[in-house]
């Protein structure tokens, strides 16, 4: 039996594997500075932090590790966002992997959480918008330089995650009780075929539910609407089943025009995740 922390290593695996997922890195696809291999290594190197966070360790600083690991490849930022998922979920198996017991172990973190969170912002560079005026300071692309302001106004990583709301849809699992994890997890076990197949089949219904907001923050609302308009259409279709083709199409279109829907790559990720640890798929 796999350990938590296993399960979170082979969940970054499986969700690079998949394919097609439109507008972002696959075993068939790369982005100009992102290769297949790269997402290999950094949820290798993210394993450490993953092991922190299932011996206990609290969030925060878990993260920060893991971040630091999956940093040392040359490929940059991989999985982010799918880490500050994955960690707090790692850290619930210590009891119970569920909805509740996740949403305490996020109910718990605290300043210290919050500046470790600003601390992994010094290890790669994360694509995030301008924040309001009143919370420049806080500006996580000021990484460890903005502790100070953190500590003073003594926010918890929760409290951040809040305050995130509704721009990134990362901090919406955190408040929403990962409510779209869980859900993915759900369609993970009831879909059919081998899991990457699988994998890539939930995160085109995934994209077609909401807008991504990475692609959102790049390249604003307006084609992150577009590009979920086109999942739905897809997904209506039965596209996977009935014309691969045109996912196939949609997936080289959207690399093309560099739109990339991360954030739903992220979820897929968390969603992959729970179904292992439930055993609900198996590879």
């Amino acid at each position: 039996m796999r350990s938590p922390d296993a399960n979170a290593e082979l969940a970054l695996l499986l969700e690079v594997a998949g394919t097609p997922k439109p507008g972002n890195v696959d075993r068939h696809r790369d982005l100009s500075e992102l290769r297949f291999e790269h997402f290999l290594a950094g949820a290798v190197g993210a394993r450490e932090g993953l092991e922190l966070a299932a011996d206990g360790a609290a969030v925060g600083p878990a993260f920060e590790r893991a971040v630091a690991g999956m940093a040392t490849q040359q490929g940059g930022n991989t999985q982010f966002g799918a880490l500050l998922l994955l960690v707090p979920l790692v850290r619930a198996t210590r009891e119970e992997l569920s909805q509740p017991v996740a949403e305490a172990v996020v109910r718990e973190t605290t300043v210290g959480d919050a500046a470790a969170f600003y601390r992994a912002f010094d290890h790669v560079d994360v694509g995030v918008g301008d924040p309001p005026a009143e919370m420049e300071a806080l500006d996580v692309r000021r990484g460890s330089d903005a502790v100070p302001a953190v500590e003073e106004r003594g926010l918890t990583l929760l409290e951040l995650m809040e305050r995130s709301v509704p721009g990134d849809d990362v901090a919406r699992e955190w408040v929403r009780g990962f409510e779209r994890s869980f859900a993915a997890a759900e369609r993970l076990a009831d879909a059919d075929g081998p899991i990457p197949d699988r994998t890539a089949s939930v995160f085109l219904t995934l994209l077609a539910e909401r807008p991504d907001t990475l692609v959102a923050t790049r390249h604003g609302e307006g084609a992150a609407r577009a590009v979920t308009e086109r999942a739905a259409e897809l997904v209506d279709a039965d596209a996977l089943e009935t014309d691969r083709d045109a996912v196939e199409a949609f997936a080289d279109d959207l690399v093309d025009r560099g739109l990339n829907p991360g954030t739903t790559a992220d979820i897929t990720a968390a969603g992959l995740f729970i179904a292992l640890e439930h055993g609900a798929i198996e590879p």
